[in-house]
């Protein structure tokens, strides 16, 4: 399996970074793009580096080249996640702008009906985030998935909420993991 994994400049890059670290255990290769914006934020929100996070991912490509092997379709990639993702880039992909790689590469997954999981990190959201996310939301193989982890799991530590996030992601790929405990009836709730 191959995938792309954007990291844009919204809050929550550390969903980005465990998806990365989570693909690179897995053994799954990765073709990494990461906003300036990205970077950035990583700096603000984590103790990890830029280079760091790079040295997660198999192939890594700056996000103004618009000749990288991801912006064609005939480059073969099984999806994307744009993990967080910013409502700039949202709004990007949403209206076909191609105007950065990030939104490029998932105009052109969209285009070939590969699957786009993008993972909007906002609160509150406008009338026109939602909007953005009505219009993709209504393609084929488009997947919007909040970053709004689950407590039926009783998480005991940020990082459980994190994986949780993760999991929900690498799950729309169908890509095995143990990141959290699913729901089953053994998972230590009261029955009703």
């Amino acid at each position: 399996m191959r995938l792309i994994i954007a990291i844009t400049g919204a809050s929550g890059v550390i969903y980005g970074i465990r998806a990365l670290e989570a693909l690179k255990e897995l053994r799954i290769e990765t073709h990494l793009i990461m906003s300036q914006w990205g970077e950035k934020t990583i700096k603000i929100e984590t103790d990890r580096t830029g280079d760091y996070v790079r040295s997660l991912a198999t192939r890594v490509y700056d996000e103004g080249n618009m000749a990288a092997p991801v912006s064609s379709g005939s480059f073969k990639i099984d999806g994307m996640a744009v993990i967080p993702c910013s409502m700039k880039t949202l709004a990007s992909i949403a209206n076909g702008l191609d105007d950065a790689l990030v939104s490029r590469a998932a105009g052109v997954c969209i285009k070939e009906h590969r699957k786009v999981v993008v993972v909007p990190r906002e609160a509150p959201l406008s009338k026109i985030h939602l909007e953005n996310m009505s219009k993709l939301a209504g393609v084929p193989n488009v997947v919007i998935m909040p970053a709004m982890p689950g407590f039926y799991h009783r998480p005991k530590t940020m990082d459980d909420l994190i994986n949780h996030v993760v999991g929900k992601v690498l799950d729309q790929f169908g890509i095995e993991h143990d990141l959290f405990k699913r729901w089953g009836g053994d998972n230590g709730t009261k029955s009703f």
